[in-house]
């Protein structure tokens, strides 16, 4: 069964062409990482799927039915689909709770005990259940990554979108959060996930899709796109990432 079916998708700023009729599935339970150099469209497309960034041409679909159908409400598209930033977005005025409790109450109406309930379960499953009463900026950069992580998955959502949630994280930080994730995956969260981090990309993802210009010029699984690519560009990206010390 595919979770997220992309049909032909086409995004421009205005006269720039930013996704050139992508195609694109992701099977229930299924992780997929995008790569690609800066401005490839990897964190538009991932706007997309929830209908953040809207599209010019083309089709998503979540569970078979289209995001714009009208039996599929906004509060239902935002409940099913959670997506994490690099740039954390927790609401500083606000505890750690009641960040990640905000949405379940506020926008889906789930009663106050249940909602702080699930926040505690989450916070224990991930070890930061001490800092519920905390503020964000009392949290580490990688605490408030997966703060951020929680506060996604706190409507019980049936994929997670990532989107370079490591870029601005200390190096010494970026483990833990991806360790965080690779959980996930090992719990059955179906994930679309934007990386430059190709290691964690090899570990975690089931496929792996190069994009460029705005297409998806290859996509294999890890060890194959990552080792023998066909694409000669993506052999040039992959050279110069190794070059970087990067992979």
């Amino acid at each position: 069964m595919h979770k997220i079916e992309i049909e032909n998708l086409t995004k421009y700023f205005g006269d720039k062409l930013v996704l050139d009729n992508i195609d694109l599935k992701v099977r229930e339970h299924e992780v997929v990482c995008l790569i690609g150099a800066s401005g490839s469209g990897k964190s538009t497309l991932l706007r997309c799927v929830n209908d953040l960034v809207p599209f010019d041409s083309g089709i998503v679909k979540i569970n078979g039915l289209s995001i714009h159908s009208p039996e599929f409400p906004v509060r239902d598209l935002y409940k099913r689909v959670g997506i994490v930033f690099q740039a954390y977005n927790l609401f500083p005025t606000m505890t750690v709770l009641d960040n990640i409790t905000l949405a379940p109450r506020k926008v889906h109406q789930i009663k106050k005990e249940e909602s702080e309930a699930y926040a505690y379960e989450l916070l224990a499953l991930f070890g930061l259940e001490c800092f519920a009463n905390s503020y964000p900026e009392q949290l580490s950069g990688g605490q408030q990554q997966r703060v951020a992580i929680i506060r996604a998955m706190a409507t019980r959502p049936e994929i997670l979108l990532l989107d370079e949630v490591t870029a601005a994280l200390d190096p010494e930080l970026i483990g833990d959060v991806l360790s965080v994730i690779k959980s996930l995956k090992k719990q059955g969260m179906t994930m679309l996930i934007v990386t430059h981090e190709m290691g964690f990309a090899r570990d975690v993802a089931d496929r792996i899709c190069f994009l460029d210009g705005g297409r998806i010029l290859e996509e294999a699984p890890p060890a194959k796109l990552l080792s023998e690519p066909e694409n000669p560009r993506t052999r040039q990206f992959l050279q110069r990432i190794i070059e970087a010390g990067r992979l």
